[in-house]
């Protein structure tokens, strides 16, 4: 098992008023499932992905990653949790736009405290096996945004973390760019490597494997996706290369 939450709660307090984000949620991931996680605004999807990512913690319950309490770590400890298991892509990148692609995604494996021979070589092979070895020296701002969202998927790769949680990674992407970078997730999940994605696009959701939904707060359904889109590059002639 690979992510366990039990009776997971979030409660936000201001003054006198509080605000429960999550309400008594139960979810168990196991380890190689591409998980979709949806709902309106408001519904508690953020929170849950914030507490999974290590960057928050419940109010009340547990979160078992790895076999690991993790639920009242110290930031400290949290800190060197998400550095050794997971790898987080954002919807606007989160590039430095002074560093060439090769330095933003050699940046992160300095507090991993290899070499930086070791460093150059793992974010070359990460650049290219996503089809940016020709790019390894341009800037965020010589790239597209479908290329800089690789660039960002690189930079997990590199760090090879058991767990990608994406928080609307194809939001700020073209339809062509999208497919791409959904065709390198479906990739990545069938080499076994875990996947959680907060999306709107219910498109995206479908190319996963597992949908969750929810609102207000508390888990409204979680289903298999019975026959998961395969991610297609749209053939227009007219689309911006990648």
């Amino acid at each position: 098992m690979l992510i366990k939450v039990t009776d997971l709660q979030k409660i936000y307090s201001t003054g006198d008023i509080s605000v429960t984000a999550l309400d008594k949620v139960h979810i168990n991931i196991e380890q190689g499932e591409f998980v979709a996680i949806m709902g309106p605004s408001g519904s508690g999807k953020s929170t849950f992905m914030n507490i999974l990512g290590c960057l928050d913690r419940p109010t009340q319950g547990t979160y078992i990653l790895s076999g690991e309490d993790v639920s009242n770590k110290s930031d400290d400890d949290l800190a060197d949790i998400r550095n050794k298991y997971i790898g987080f892509i954002f919807q606007s990148f989160n590039l430095l736009p002074k560093l060439t692609a090769l330095e933003n995604v050699t940046l992160p494996l300095i507090y991993r405290g290899l070499s930086s021979n070791e460093r150059l070589k793992k974010a070359k092979e990460a650049l290219t096996s996503i089809g940016l070895g020709d790019r390894l020296h341009h800037l965020p701002s010589e790239l597209s945004g479908g290329q800089q969202q690789r660039v960002a998927v690189a930079r997990v790769l590199a760090s090879n973390p058991p767990l990608i949680l994406g928080d609307e990674p194809t939001g700020n992407l073209d339809t062509r760019s999208g497919a791409e970078v959904m065709s390198i997730f479906q990739s990545l999940n069938e080499a076994g490597i875990s996947i959680v994605l907060v999306t709107h696009d219910e498109e995206v959701a479908q190319h996963t494997k597992r949908i969750i939904r929810f609102r207000d707060g508390l888990l409204q359904s979680d289903e298999s996706v019975s026959q998961p889109l395969k991610a297609e590059i749209p053939k227009d002639k007219e689309a911006v290369n990648l």
